[in-house]
């Protein structure tokens, strides 16, 4: 959960820049990402806030990446709190032997890759992640980095939209 929820763009610009990097260090836990946006203030409309958001995304090392990913548990390392919240899920509401497969090659990919397998559910279920993760198990170690760094980027982008609201404000 964010604490920085719905602070708007104005707000989010007006910010020192200690607290903008906390903001949005929440959102991907990078200090060097998270660094290059807010020294990138301000932005004008949301658009370009997620714009460069990508733009900085794609250009970190992979030492800053691996950072990143320290904040995204695999699949395996959260079953049980991840079948709880599935479970509250209309669209998820896997089975036991799913949700089991999707541990299974969890801790394949992450053995084959080294580091968790990131996935944005955002509309997908059950089934589609398993799926998902069973096709990126065929992929090359430099096609999956960047199929991972795609799906950070969608991540990152929920977590910014949630972070900022509204583009028009909550209108009260």
């Amino acid at each position: 959960m964010l604490m920085h929820q719905g602070l708007g763009l104005d707000r989010f610009n007006a910010l020192p820049r200690a607290r903008a990097v906390h903001a949005l260090f929440e959102c991907c836990c990078s200090v060097a990402w998270a660094g290059h946006l807010a020294d990138g203030r301000p932005y004008r409309a949301h658009a370009d806030l997620l714009t460069r958001a990508d733009t900085e995304l794609f250009a970190l090392s992979d030492a800053d990446i691996e950072h990143a990913l320290d904040c995204h548990l695999g699949v395996a390392r959260r079953v049980d709190t991840a079948a709880s919240r599935l479970e509250q899920c209309a669209v998820w509401a896997p089975d036991e032997a799913t949700m089991a497969a999707v541990v299974e090659a969890s801790t394949r990919y992450e053995t084959r890759f080294g580091y968790p397998y990131l996935w944005c559910a955002a509309g997908r279920d059950a089934a589609d992640l398993l799926a998902d993760l069973t096709g990126r198990l065929d992929n090359s170690p430099e096609a999956e980095r960047k199929t991972m760094a795609g799906e950070l980027a969608k991540i990152n982008r929920i977590r910014l939209e949630r972070m900022l609201g509204p583009e028009d404000g909550y209108g009260y």
